[in-house]
């Protein structure tokens, strides 16, 4: 660096600002032309393509300081298969923990025991109420592009994971949303149903790297409406046998009370909604409703929206937004991304797993 920082928070920016320039030039020096964080680097200069270089490169400085990420994903991601790389980023502990809908949880694991029988139709836009009434018919459940099948993907995982729930219920024994998902997997029960390779699946890596996982909302589910129709008909007799939403706080804000006293804590935020805004609000939790005003603010931020800012939207808000709710400082390195996350988040997993090898 060709200066020290001199004092005060602008001086204290700029500094910053200089570091990550200096860094980023040498690193650029070492890429690979032919690597994906090569192209990258020489092809997004401007615009959302060259904030996604600089929310890349802020990602691997926190890792570089020693610090956590914890990623939350709203929308589709796991029905996008997202897991290809979000599977790799745990295994590599480039991701600490989760915040997910109740819906990207369940369905990469529909997507890993049911993903040939699956129905992509390319012409969405154009079907007809009457084209969609047909897809029912056939028991296909479509997500944009994508069918999920009913029987292969909701039954087969319901069949399985009412015995669990029905076990649990007998014993008097609770569980989180994502831990009888666990149990599923350590049982090996899903095995025989397998239809990807089981590297492609994040929850399957989040399994076997014991990854704290936060579902805010599970009953907004599909799974989450089986397990309601089952408390209906009286086989589980225990609602609460699935601990779920405030259950899931306490948990956080324990996971981040101790991981932030150890090491710095970013936020790598997909979409907006619950996912998102629960896991955030950890932090202003701690220090205002809980006065523990030592606790750390988030140490970087990261969303990738289409969301535009307008008329109170969670998932257009911008980063500033947050530093009046006290989740983010000003000089908190803060990057928001507005693309198709099903495009941009593989770019970026891409990009922070090759600049780890080169």
């Amino acid at each position: 660096m060709p200066f020290p920082p001199a004092g005060g928070k602008g001086t204290t920016i700029l500094y910053n600002a200089m570091k990550n320039f200096f860094s980023t030039q040498k690193r650029n020096d070492r890429l690979k032309k032919d690597s994906v964080a090569g192209f990258i680097r020489h092809h997004f200069r401007h615009f959302n393509a060259a904030v996604l270089v600089d929310a890349a490169e802020g990602y691997r400085a926190l890792l570089d300081e020693g610090g956590g990420m914890l990623v939350s994903m709203a929308g589709a991601m796991s029905t996008a298969e997202l897991g290809l790389s979000l599977s790799e980023m745990i295994r590599k502990d480039k991701v600490h923990a989760v915040s997910c809908t109740g819906a990207n949880l369940e369905e990469d694991i529909f997507n890993l025991v049911a993903h040939d029988h699956y129905k992509r139709i390319p012409h969405y836009r154009y079907l007809s109420p009457e084209d969609e009434r047909e897809l029912l018919r056939q028991h296909l459940n479509r997500v944009t592009d994508t069918c999920i099948p009913e029987e292969e993907a909701f039954r087969r995982i319901e069949r399985e994971i009412i015995d669990l729930w029905k076990e649990a219920d007998r014993s008097g024994n609770r569980f989180f949303p994502h831990e009888f998902f666990y149990q599923l997997l350590q049982g090996g029960r899903l095995e025989k149903h397998y239809e990807i390779d089981p590297k492609d699946s994040w929850v399957v890596a989040a399994c076997e790297k014991k990854l704290p996982i936060f579902v805010p909302g599970w009953e907004d589910s599909t799974l989450g409406n089986v397990y309601a129709s089952h408390c209906i008909r009286g086989d589980i007799k225990n609602v609460h046998t699935v601990r779920t939403g405030i259950e899931y706080m306490i948990q956080l804000s324990e996971w981040y009370r101790v991981t932030s006293s150890k090491r710095k804590l970013g936020f790598f935020q997909i979409g907006g909604g619950i996912a998102g805004d629960f896991s955030i609000c950890v932090v202003p939790m701690l220090r205002q409703d809980l006065n523990l005003r030592d606790i750390p603010l988030w140490a970087y931020f990261c969303q990738i929206s289409d969301s535009t800012t307008s008329y109170g939207s969670y998932s257009g808000a911008v980063p500033n937004e947050k530093i009046t709710w006290e989740k983010l400082d000003v000089d908190t390195p803060s990057y928001i991304i507005e693309s198709d996350a099903t495009i941009v988040a593989p770019l970026i997993f891409s990009y922070v797993l090759e600049e780890e090898s080169e």
